[in-house]
């Protein structure tokens, strides 16, 4: 159950400045104008999130190469710290390994990689004890905005996880862009969201990171998103 509404609802609260599925067929930039949206749905869609609902599932057909493949790849996230709610977030996920599946579905495909930048949201939380008694509601909250964020477009991931023994949390979006992430962001039930934070948390922080995977996927990093 979710209890937080995390960065779906509020990472674009504030300005953003403007700057294991069965995995899908990569396609040529070619492909993708001419027989992309012929796909099967089996193949078209794919879990992003723990929503499973047709409505929360990513369209691949939406995407070029390179979210494509990033998007295939992140099924396979997994979270590798206990303490994730508070500790370094480069140091919470797989990334190592995820940009190793990011190279071997390029290499199989038989696609070469280009330079791409991609908007990761960390929202950290603290909930009030109060709070603790509502999840359902909470979980209500974010399924809704996660349902309107995936309509918007370019939702690659969602993950969150559970609040630890002092009631913090950790939850995590990846988006094709930040034009993405404030678009997502703009209709009535991440509204109504951002609208309950206040009165459901005691703490909350949004950090914005980059991840780029260069050329030929032959390096990668996370930083701040400046």
């Amino acid at each position: 159950m979710a209890i937080s509404q995390g960065p779906v609802s509020v990472a674009t609260a504030n300005h953003v400045p403007v700057r294991t599925e069965k995995t899908s067929r990569i396609f040529s930039e070619n492909d993708i104008q001419t027989t992309l949206n012929e796909l099967p749905d089996k193949e078209r869609y794919i879990v992003v999130s723990p929503y499973t609902e047709q409505q929360h599932l990513l369209d691949l057909t939406t995407l070029d190469p390179e979210n494509q493949i990033l998007a295939l790849a992140l099924t396979q996230l997994t979270c590798l710290r206990e303490d994730y709610a508070t500790a370094p977030y480069r140091d919470t996920f797989n990334w190592d390994q995820i940009i190793d599946h990011v190279r071997a579905l390029a290499r199989k495909h038989n696609y070469t990689w280009k330079e791409t930048s991609f908007f990761v949201v960390a929202f950290r939380s603290q909930v009030f004890e109060s709070t603790v008694d509502n999840y359902a509601d909470l979980g209500a909250l974010d399924k809704a905005a996660h349902a309107e964020a995936t309509a918007s477009g370019g939702f690659l991931k969602y993950w969150f996880g559970t609040p630890n023994e002092e009631r913090r949390n950790l939850a995590t979006c990846i988006w094709r862009s930040p034009e993405d992430a404030k678009k997502g962001g703009t209709g009535p039930a991440h509204r109504k969201a951002a609208g309950a934070t206040r009165s459901l948390y005691s703490f909350w922080h949004i950090d914005r990171h980059r991840l780029t995977i260069r050329d030929n996927v032959e390096s990668w990093d996370l930083t701040e998103w400046n």
